[in-house]
């Protein structure tokens, strides 16, 4: 299946969960808010792998971009809010306006800017509900490695020692490929 980005949306649009996940964080009316990472690689990787049932995410990643209000005790509020309308869901919400400090690098631009300084272009993904329930893709990294089952460092992943470490010991430890058989996985 040759999948683009009208696809992707697509398989969003037409996936119940996916959609209820959506509108639940639209409700919170954040600033500059994406759901991402696995959430939207996940769906990619098992419907290019035909799977039938959903592989389960161990969390659901919200983020946001809000400088006026950096305090972490607001994250875990926004949780409960979300947990009050879907409790079934892992969630967690991170406000990238103050990630930077716990990452210890330059301050994000935006929720999209620190998206593209995911450890893998496969994850640095996220989507969104645009005012009329429209699904918004962003993929500062481009979609062609999800799509072609490529997991390989962000451009900002591979600057450092520390950080192409840091992207070395998350593959170790997601161990993808025992899910999804069809990776290709650089290793750098």
């Amino acid at each position: 299946m040759e999948m683009n980005e009208e696809n992707i949306i697509s398989l969003i649009k037409e996936d119940i969960w996916m959609m209820d996940i959506l509108k639940s964080v639209k409700t919170l009316n954040l600033p500059d808010w994406w759901v991402c990472a696995g959430f939207v690689r996940s769906k990619i990787w098992d419907t290019l792998h035909h799977f039938s049932e959903r592989t389960p995410n161990p969390d659901i990643d919200v983020i946001y971009f809000d400088p006026a209000n950096m305090e972490e005790a607001t994250e875990k509020i926004l949780e409960e809010k979300l947990r009050t309308l879907n409790p079934h869901i892992p969630w967690s919400v991170k406000n990238e306006a103050r990630m930077h400090i716990k990452n210890m690098i330059p301050p994000y631009l935006s929720s999209v800017d620190a998206i593209s300084k995911f450890p893998e272009t496969a994850t640095a993904l996220g989507v969104k509900l645009d005012e009329k329930d429209h699904v918004i893709l962003t993929a500062p990294c481009e979609i062609h490695d999800v799509v072609n089952m490529e997991v390989k460092p962000t451009p900002f992943f591979t600057e450092t020692k520390e950080r192409i470490d840091i992207y070395k010991d998350r593959i170790s430890k997601k161990n993808w490929r025992s899910i999804w058989s069809n990776l290709n996985i650089h290793h750098i």
